[in-house]
């Protein structure tokens, strides 16, 4: 046979199986593998940070993850703050971080405990709750001195206070939550108790307290160290005014008006307060301020209880740096405004949100201009679409990346991740995630040596798979032979064909 015309050769890279489909926050942060537990973990930990980390905590289109910062304010707002603000002392009219509320995450199989309720049994959840013997309970340990753990729970000293506690199901999606929470000879005492399905936007009965006073969960709503150390609080956060008029809105579920009150411009349970944006946040502040700010501009926070100041909650985790939410005291209630709240099925929560589809993780080539295959479907307002680049190897330089049929190419080999959003200004971002494996394609060259065809080429990563096809349309490709190195030699074979080298890639 004449070996000048029998060979045809193919060049490639074969990249690794594509990622299964990602798990995207409400925020556009990829969530990575859902967690799995096998025994209950304390909130102040490395692990528990990884676990938090990856939980969508309830829907996408929870009012506790709305993006409220293009609501429009109450017509009432000025009057409201101006109410809020003359509750309190004149020197407790500044916002205040508490370090409060903590919680425990335990496994599936976690064992049921009795639990009594000492005050509002008709309004809790019924016992018995899955209760770990390592529960913390409310302040500890950063603001408990050096009570141990099992001392706290006892109340040992008789100190007293709100004692709540937050027990979080990651795999299930429950939480439980107590109120006046005590280890009391070996058996679990509480206020009340409620259970909340992570999963789910539904709602405690009306009227049905919690272990706040509003009847909304407190686990959503604690800025917590894992999200601080990213510089990004992705939900609202609870507040606390001193008083509270005689009517809950949506999604609170309870009033506790002390003293009694139906003027409208005292704010309601639920009633949802926003830093103004034109509030400058400081440059030098500390990344933990700066992030409780900037989630109170993009999500608010609800009014949850009474109390004599104007307070968040925040974990008492003892690796916060010291002082590090100091500033937030300097902040005052008249930089904040009242915005109208969406109800159960209103905003994120209405009909017809839109859809983003990012297309096929797949393999291409460096130095081509690739076409990403995105789609967006919205009935009704029309989508704000963007690709961006997530995470990468390099950096993606987009031909429009408003477009989502555009082009993108890529400074090096690698994986990326690209991201495609589509917002209609009124439900959650839609958005979806495809990888781009950039290979480095492989450079050959093509010799005679005697009656034999010498391969070599440079690119890709053993091990090299030479595949034979009889025909290009439609091919068939059949492994040849294998090597490790960048060279191989063909014999003369009776009959022509094609072929290609594969390798892994990049």
């Amino acid at each position: 046979m004449n070996l000048r015309n029998v060979f045809f050769v193919l060049l490639l890279c074969r990249a690794a199986p594509s990622a299964q489909a990602e798990r995207i926050n409400h925020a556009g942060r990829l969530l990575g593998p859902a967690p799995v537990l096998t025994n209950a973990v304390l909130f102040n930990t490395p692990e528990a940070d990884a676990i938090v980390a990856a939980m969508q905590v309830f829907p996408v289109d929870s009012a506790w993850n709305e993006d409220i910062s293009r609501r429009p304010a109450l017509t009432n707002s000025d009057a409201m703050i101006a109410q809020i603000s003359n509750d309190l002392l004149s020197t407790r009219r500044t916002l205040r971080a508490f370090k409060e509320m903590n919680f425990a995450l335990i496994p599936d199989s976690q064992l049921l405990v009795p639990i009594s309720f000492t005050y509002y049994g008709d309004e809790s959840d019924p016992s018995p709750y899955p209760i770990p013997s390592n529960l913390p309970i409310e302040t500890w340990p950063s603001e408990t001195g050096n009570l141990t753990l099992q001392q706290w729970q006892q109340d040992v000293n008789a100190v007293g206070g709100d004692r709540h506690s937050i027990i979080v199901q990651p795999g299930a999606g429950f939480v439980w939550e107590t109120w006046l929470t005590l280890l009391n000879g070996g058996q679990w005492d509480a206020a009340n108790g409620a259970k909340f399905d992570l999963k789910s936007n539904a709602l405690r009965p009306a009227g049905w307290t919690s272990g706040d006073a509003a009847g909304l969960p407190m686990f959503p709503a604690l800025p917590r160290f894992d999200e601080c150390e990213r510089g990004e609080i992705e939900h609202a956060l609870r507040i606390v005014v001193k008083c509270t008029r005689a009517e809950f809105i949506y999604p609170a579920r309870h009033s506790a008006s002390v003293p009694y009150s139906t003027d409208p411009n005292v704010p309601a349970m639920g009633q949802r307060l926003r830093l103004k944006s034109g509030f400058a946040i400081p440059i030098n502040w500390t990344k933990q301020e700066k992030a409780v700010l900037t989630a109170l501009k993009k999500y608010g926070a609800f009014v949850a209880d009474n109390g004599n100041f104007f307070s968040i909650s925040v974990t008492p985790d003892n690796r916060w740096p010291a002082g590090c939410f100091d500033h937030l005291s300097t902040v005052g209630i008249t930089n904040f405004e009242v915005i109208e709240t969406t109800g159960q099925s209103e905003g994120p929560r209405s009909p017809n949100p839109p859809t983003a589809n990012a297309g096929l993780d797949r393999t291409v080539l460096l130095g081509q201009l690739v076409t990403l295959q995105g789609s967006v479907t919205w009935i009704g307002q029309p989508t704000s679409n963007r690709w961006k680049l997530y995470s990468g190897a390099g950096t993606a330089t987009f031909t429009d990346s408003t477009q989502t049929n555009t082009t993108v190419s890529f400074s090096a080999p690698g994986s990326y991740t690209m991201l495609l959003s589509a917002d209609d200004g009124v439900h959650p971002v839609a958005y979806d995630a495809v990888v781009l494996t950039v290979a480095q394609g492989i450079n050959v060259t093509i010799s005679h040596q005697g009656p034999d065809v010498q391969l070599n080429w440079s690119g890709g990563s053993a091990p090299f798979v030479i595949e034979r096809s009889s025909l290009l349309s439609p091919p068939d490709w059949r492994p040849l032979l294998t090597n490790t190195q960048s060279t191989v030699t063909l014999l003369p074979s009776a009959q022509s064909g094609f072929f290609r080298v594969s390798a892994q890639g990049p």
